[in-house]
């Protein structure tokens, strides 16, 4: 009923609130602009903007107009990129380190497949020195890791700080060894925890071995011990315990794309931007 392209000129207009820079961001005039919002208030049979010489507003039935013409645009894309016959194709091998997995990874992935529905994504999630093996050999395309900060390698997303985290119910003698939550060998928040430690000339003792991050998670709030994490993925209900417990300062962690040279670089760049345009949000 209504043309893709008529609603485009509409939303330019809703979003700018001027039919100047609605034609500059169309590239086209300001005298198609307003042609075309005249052929759709026609084909609506309502008024949908308010003009004068300063502002445009919309017009209550302006406002419903744009929340369809945007779903209507959204369906109208997502379609036309998987009809197109120049779509981009192929398999792609990702591997994420399991706690960057439960932040915004969900989102961006999930976005990533409604704009490349004839990309075979296929998801491994893992710890980051067992992802980045298996890229070594070939085994995944794209994997988005932990590493020790400043590494040649790879391309950085951005920079974070390791904390102690427990439950707020924890506590913690002085004296007495400092209880880990941590996973096995070859470990970053393992090392980081326990070569802090070690620079201040504190005990500690592993109180629970864990294979992910759910299971650190469930152990800290079961107040088995405390776990290392990077800061932005602390969850609201535990708490970072440096100060209260004096434990030392911990050191800072990159979250970083690395890439298989002999994979696809259509589908791995797409990725990749979409990851770390996301974390310049």
């Amino acid at each position: 009923m209504f043309d893709p392209q008529l609603l485009r000129t509409f939303v330019a207009l809703a979003e700018t609130r001027s039919f100047t820079r609605a034609a500059e961001q169309l590239q086209t005039s300001q005298s198609t602009v307003s042609q075309q919002i005249r052929r759709l208030e026609r084909a609506a049979g309502r008024t949908l903007a308010l003009r004068d010489t300063r502002t445009v507003e919309l017009t209550d039935n302006g406002q419903a107009m744009l929340g369809f013409a945007r779903v209507i645009l959204s369906a109208h894309d997502a379609a036309a990129s998987y009809f197109d016959t120049s779509a981009m194709r192929g398999r792609l091998r990702f591997g994420s380190a399991d706690d960057l997995a439960l932040t915004e990874l969900p989102s961006i992935l999930r976005e990533f497949r409604r704009l490349y529905p004839q990309i075979d994504l296929v998801l491994t999630v893992g710890q980051s020195p067992a992802l980045a093996r298996r890229l070594r050999a070939g085994q995944l395309d794209l994997v988005y890791v932990k590493q020790e900060p400043g590494l040649p390698t790879g391309r950085l997303v951005r920079r974070d700080r390791h904390v102690w985290v427990a439950h707020d119910s924890t506590r913690l003698d002085p004296g007495a060894p400092v209880p880990l939550i941590a996973y096995p060998d070859p470990s970053l928040s393992r090392a980081a925890a326990i070569d802090a430690l070690a620079s201040i000339g504190r005990n500690w003792r592993i109180t629970c071995n864990v294979r992910d991050v759910n299971g650190a998670l469930a152990a800290v709030r079961a107040g088995i011990g405390i776990a290392v994490l990077p800061r932005a993925m602390v969850p609201a209900d535990l708490v970072p315990v440096s100060p209260t417990f004096g434990l030392p300062r911990l050191g800072e962690i990159d979250f970083t794309l690395l890439t298989n040279p002999r994979a696809a670089g259509g589908p791995v760049d797409a990725l990749s931007a979409a990851i770390v345009g996301h974390s310049g949000d």
